[in-house]
């Protein structure tokens, strides 16, 4: 039996707009929303055999249309696409950027667990963190760490609710983080209006009716089994090209059962059953997840992996390594990004792009 062949594209060699666009106009870079890149990787899979040509871009613009898969491919790369950040549900003018703020409220969570359980205190801290530049507040309350044991959906209701409906009143707007089907409704009638699901909707068959039924956007983050099991499950034949298989499932499950793409999000999970190794892999590869044709959303805040780098054992001590995560990404036309520290992300994220602008 013949084995079919698999393509990937993965865009790379950024360069700012003034070069992108001198090499844009000679056919020698892509636009990618803003960014521009000077090479195409084309990567095959036939069984276990990976193979990776990194090509200029001239020269894969000669010859791509040839092989149908890779110009579905880059047409999907290169095509106008109807989001979150162009939604006039969500924002009045067009978004390029998306800040989604944590607020855990959990006596568990890896970084801020324990410091969110009054609900005063919480909407004086999510009207601070949408004033320093959020545009949505995550709220969550079941600890997904590794090893986290999992909370009952009427326990996780009980800890989110004045919350939710606290903010809502307030006009804020709520991401929901739980991977459960009954909190997501209750949410949903609470103001949420993003549903953030760690198990991309796996841990609950009755999700995907609560996502139809709302029309509602959804982000479907990689985790190989749960919290428990995750770590020991990080076995993989190829990290990028596994995770990236795992989320064009999703998409095409979701799809197939009523969901808009548009309202679709993705999430390569970022420390959620990889290792330090395999993080810095999906981490450099980033792009390749765009030719799935949806956002792409980034966790890396206060992340384990940065203390492996500069030996800083607590999470609240890795600000620095979560904003040269964020600007790598950025480079890498990372679009939503998922973080602890609003303030500062936003001044990089503007930083950036004034010092990237033509």
């Amino acid at each position: 039996m013949t084995l079919k062949t698999k393509y990937y594209l993965r865009p790379t060699g950024f360069v700012n707009q003034e070069l992108g666009r001198t090499f844009y106009k000679k056919s020698e870079a892509i636009n990618f929303f803003g960014n521009y890149y000077l090479y195409i990787e084309l990567i095959s899979k036939v069984g276990k055999k990976v193979s990776r040509n990194l090509l200029k871009t001239k020269d894969f613009l000669k010859g791509f249309e040839k092989n149908k898969e890779v110009f579905s491919l880059f047409s999907e790369l290169q095509k106008k696409r109807k989001t979150i950040l162009n939604n006039k549900k969500f924002f009045k003018n067009d978004k390029k950027n998306l800040i989604f703020s944590i607020l855990n409220i959990t006596p568990d969570s890896f970084s801020d667990g324990g410091e969110n359980n009054d609900v005063q205190l919480n909407c004086k801290k999510s009207l601070k963190m949408i004033d320093d530049g959020a545009d949505f507040i995550d709220v969550g309350g079941e600890s997904t760490r590794p090893g986290a044991i999992k909370v009952d959906p009427t326990d996780e209701i009980l800890r989110i609710l004045p919350t939710l409906q606290s903010l809502d009143h307030r006009k804020i707007n709520i991401s929901l983080d739980t991977r459960n089907s009954e909190t997501m409704e209750l949410g949903i009638f609470s103001g949420v209006k993003v549903i953030n699901d760690v198990s991309a909707l796996t841990n609950d068959k009755k999700s995907i009716n609560i996502i139809k039924k709302y029309n509602i956007p959804v982000v479907l983050m990689h985790m190989p089994g749960d919290p428990t099991t995750m770590m020991k499950k990080n076995k993989y034949f190829n990290i990028t090209l596994d995770v990236y298989d795992y989320l064009e499932k999703r998409i095409r499950f979701c799809e197939s059962m009523g969901i808009k793409k548009e309202n679709i999000i993705i999430d390569p999970g970022i420390g959620f059953g990889k290792d330090f190794d395999q993080n810095i892999i999906l981490l450099k590869n980033l792009s390749i997840f765009h030719t799935l044709g949806c956002l792409v959303m980034l966790g890396v805040s206060r992340k384990r992996f940065i203390s492996v780098i500069s030996k800083d054992s607590e999470p609240k001590d890795r600000l620095g390594g979560t904003i040269a995560t964020i600007i790598y990404s950025l480079m890498q036309g990372i679009q939503v990004h998922r973080v602890h520290d609003v303030k500062e992300t936003k001044q990089a994220i503007q930083t950036f792009e004034k010092l990237n602008e033509n």
